[in-house]
């Protein structure tokens, strides 16, 4: 029999492929129909959600859950039986419907007591699967170890891990993590009032100076001069106007700020994820004239099999000697070139390399290429 096998080092296009090009040039970008609401990139300063963590324990599972060895889970049912007021020895717990998990969420900072979030669920020790199973109540604390809440309640966790005896099984998403909808309640948050009797901050999400000048000019237009200057490329003051202080009228202020349209000013960037094979391109990134060539290698190897056996009747002790042959070939295909005027943009190249049969993965590494020889006027960011 004789076996073979073929590495092809270029490249295998990927599963899930997505590629977004922007066509738009640096002045489409600043055009009117290009613009995005206030609301959509900035945030008043000290609006930043509050994060907060806690571990618990979930049960109900159907054997799915830590086992012995995770001593934390058989230490915490132990404490738990006990503050119910069952005395238990540690050594006789059995946990394989109990997981211990550590519970987050993000909670907003202008929250009041009593007000629902969800919470993330994630196992902290070697259980197989969250499925079907009862968070106990937990008490989630902030960064500074403040109590802020509690969650409790079923979890989802949208997906399945099915095993059977034989070690045979199938499995959607990741079935050790999961969340309670509507489980976390809020006991205690320290006010984040919206403080507008005569100034507040707007921070963009995406510092840009550009951006921030026209975000300025879009209030001052709509209140007044000095009704807003930009501070720098991340921040925003603005002043209330007298007419609008008071209560409840701060917020019909910050209502209409929120609402206002501004010209968004992009960066030119690349995001790149080899993992995947996505590429996405931000509008305004353009390549100089440069010239493209890509070629594949491939290496062949055939592995035969020689068989040596004794003659009939041969020495006493003669045995069958089976060796191996291999023989190893290579061919490169010819890289076909493509040449990129001034000014083209990245969508122009994808088509181009498209055409003669560049698969994501190989383009990645071209785009890469590109940059490195400073033909390509853009931030390349790789996930």
């Amino acid at each position: 029999m004789i076996g073979s096998r073929t590495i092809h080092l270029a490249a295998a296009a990927c599963a899930a492929v997505l590629i977004a090009f922007a066509a738009t040039d640096r002045a489409a970008a600043a055009d009117a129909s290009a613009t995005s609401r206030v609301k959509e990139i900035a945030r008043i300063e000290g609006s930043a959600p509050v994060t907060v963590v806690g571990y618990g324990l979930v049960v109900g599972l159907e054997g799915t859950g830590d086992s012995r060895s995770t001593l934390f889970t058989v230490q915490s049912v132990a404490n738990l039986l006990q503050n119910l007021g069952l005395t238990v020895d540690s050594k006789s717990v059995r946990v394989k419907n109990v997981a211990a998990v550590t519970v987050t969420a993000e909670i907003t900072p202008f929250a009041r007591a009593g007000t629902a979030f969800d919470a993330t669920i994630s196992s902290l020790g070697d259980a197989t699967s969250l499925q079907g199973g009862t968070l106990l109540q937990t008490v989630l604390v902030d960064a500074n170890g403040d109590p802020v809440g509690h969650a409790q309640g079923a979890i989802s966790i949208g997906g399945y891990n099915v095993r059977t005896t034989s070690g045979t099984g199938a499995r959607k998403n990741h079935a050790t993590v999961g969340r309670v909808p509507g489980g976390g309640v809020v006991e205690r948050l320290p006010s984040a009032a919206f403080a507008a009797d005569s100034t507040f901050a707007l921070l963009l999400r995406e510092p840009d100076a550009t951006t921030a000048r026209r975000v300025a000019d879009a209030i001052t237009g709509r209140f007044g001069e000095g009704a807003a200057e930009a501070l720098d490329p991340l921040a925003i003051r603005v002043r209330v106007p007298v007419d609008y202080r008071g209560p409840g009228r701060a917020i019909a202020f910050l209502s209409e700020v929120e609402n206002l349209e501004v010209p968004v000013d992009l960066a030119a960037r690349v995001v790149l994820n080899e993992r995947t094979g996505t590429i996405v391109v931000g509008a305004g990134v353009r390549i100089l004239p440069v010239a493209v060539s890509h070629g594949s290698l491939s290496i062949k190897i055939r592995s035969r099999p020689l068989v040596s056996q004794p003659a009939p009747f041969g020495p006493e002790g003669s045995e069958t000697i089976v060796t191996r042959d291999d023989e190893v070939s290579a061919s490169e295909e010819g890289g076909d070139l493509v040449l990129l005027d001034g000014g083209a943009s990245v969508g122009e190249l994808a088509q181009a390399l498209n055409a003669i049969g560049v698969t994501p993965r190989d383009m990645i590494a071209i785009l890469q290429a590109i940059r490195s020889a400073g033909a390509l006027q853009a931030e390349i960011v790789i996930q």
